[in-house]
């Protein structure tokens, strides 16, 4: 992997993680990430579009005049969410019906056109390919971590509900972290999902801040040094 490469994806997975930095995408993420299951789906649908989005604008960028660029930036994603909306009705019926609206709703993610306009029309296509990758695996980490979270809390359980994504064969599947079947209501609720995103922001800034090297403390009755 080339540097710039690297720099794609530390980018997307965390200098710039289009949920934990640049918070956008907020209403699904909070909505509908009440399940481990749940944050996948959507996450995987997100990613999928970011991925076919940059791709096709990285490949007609020369073609697009000025005027018509940010109308046909919107013309390829809104038919490209259509169009796994449509591929989860047809082969995943029950988790569009679970994931709902949110799933039409990611035409509105600002993400996708930030990085159509800021990355993807002025870069190659493998570049563009990497940065769509980047960016929607970062986004559906932070929808999985919080729908694991909540799910855990609320259910203790991880990966309820797997047949949604997987098939009737993993109907009775989950895991059972902890000892109970209730928990607190407020983890499932729209409380519980800022409560646990703002936690998650707080450990990003946390662990960037300890992994910074601590200024240098010069004391008061230091005198400087004589040449």
């Amino acid at each position: 992997m080339s540097e710039g490469t690297a720099n794609i994806w530390r980018n997307g997975l965390w200098d710039n993680n289009p949920g934990l930095v640049q918070l956008l995408g907020l209403c699904p993420l909070l909505a509908i990430s009440s399940t481990t299951v749940n944050g996948l789906g959507l996450g995987l649908a997100t990613t999928v579009v970011l991925l076919v989005t940059s791709a096709a604008v990285s490949l007609l960028r020369s073609a697009l005049a000025p005027e018509i660029r940010i109308p046909a930036f919107v013309l390829i994603i809104a038919t490209t969410v259509t169009a796994v909306d449509l591929v989860l009705q047809a082969w995943l019926h029950d988790l569009s019906r679970t994931l709902g609206i949110f799933v039409p709703l990611i035409v509105t993610n600002c993400t996708i056109l930030a990085r159509a306009e800021a990355f993807a029309s002025r870069r190659p296509l493998a570049a563009a390919v990497h940065d769509g990758l980047a960016q929607g695996v970062g986004f559906a980490a932070v929808l999985i971590l919080l729908g694991a979270g909540r799910e855990l809390v609320g259910h203790g359980t991880i990966l309820a509900d797997l047949d949604l994504l997987l098939g009737e064969r993993f109907a009775d599947f989950s895991v059972q972290v902890l000892p109970f079947d209730s928990g607190l209501l407020i983890a499932l609720l729209p409380p519980g999902a800022f409560i646990g995103l703002g936690l998650m922001v707080a450990l990003r800034q946390h662990l960037i801040q300890r992994s910074q090297p601590e200024p240098r403390m010069v004391r008061e009755h230091e005198e400087p040094a004589q040449s």
